[in-house]
């Protein structure tokens, strides 16, 4: 069979004209809007296709609430000292009750006019029979989230640290950091810890046990702790010098975790 070879090409090229106002015209530009932006909008929408959770960071409002309550063991078998800025837990207390001199000193060092570090010094005056073994302060802030989370509530730190031999002093510094348990959604404002985690006006002992406290303070979804605390005990209390706690708290920027949203396309 004899073979054929190419001698000549030449390839045709057809265009369709319209003038810009024309039924033409507007068909393709409603395809192409079509074809590009919904894509976009659901994607903007959905935060992408597969995420189902993100994140951010926000410089928490904090604010020291002034609510303090201390216990110090004071003997090897269990005797302590103790007080608080509730009446009824003092009246509780009896001969127990030492009240302190305290400073409290909040600070802006970054200047962008939100709180970001707590001084706080407590002077305990103490008989010269009693020592400090052991420590345990609980302190309250007003804590709220504004960026996306619009968080207001109420939460609390301890502060606690032990010696085995007596102390004239402890130091302690660290970071009052979020903790939570679950994403926290970024739709409404979140009031359902807006509550003094102490209950002041009960009269019953029972209301002010820490144990009770902090176990009605962990089943919530959002909660405070000390990060990273690092106590440092001072040796050697003079007669009649009182017994020391400094403590240094800082209001670092927190990272919160919230659900992206999911979006049908049907």
């Amino acid at each position: 069979m004899m073979g054929f070879y190419e001698v000549y090409s030449h390839p045709v090229l057809t265009r369709y004209k319209a003038r810009v106002c024309s039924r033409a015209s507007v068909f393709v530009l409603v395809v192409y809007l079509l074809t590009y932006i919904p894509p976009l909008l659901i994607t903007y929408r959905s935060q992408g296709f597969w995420q189902k959770q993100s994140s951010y960071e926000e410089q928490p409002v904090i604010q020291f609430q002034y609510e303090m309550l201390m216990m110090g063991v004071t003997s090897v078998s269990g005797d302590y000292v103790a007080w608080s800025t509730f009446s009824n837990f003092n009246t509780l207390l009896g001969d127990k009750l030492r009240i302190p001199t305290v400073s409290v000193r909040e600070s802006d060092r970054n200047g962008d006019g939100k709180a970001d570090r707590l001084s706080l010094q407590l002077s305990i005056p103490l008989n010269n029979a009693e020592q400090i073994y052991s420590i345990q302060l609980l302190l309250t802030f007003s804590y709220q989230l504004r960026r996306m989370s619009v968080v207001v509530m109420q939460s609390m730190l301890l502060l606690q640290s032990s010696s085995p031999v007596p102390v004239s002093q402890l130091f302690i510094s660290g970071d009052l950091k979020l903790q939570q348990k679950e994403p926290l959604s970024h739709r409404g404002v979140h009031t359902d810890y807006n509550v003094s985690v102490i209950d002041s006006a009960s009269p019953f002992a029972n209301s002010y046990d820490l144990t009770t406290i902090i176990r009605n303070y962990q089943e919530r979804n959002l909660t405070t702790y000390l990060s990273c605390p690092v106590p440092v005990w001072t040796f050697g209390r003079a007669a009649n010098a009182p017994f020391q706690i400094i403590a240094e708290i800082r209001y670092p920027v927190e990272t919160i975790t919230y659900p992206l949203l999911t979006v049908s396309v049907f």
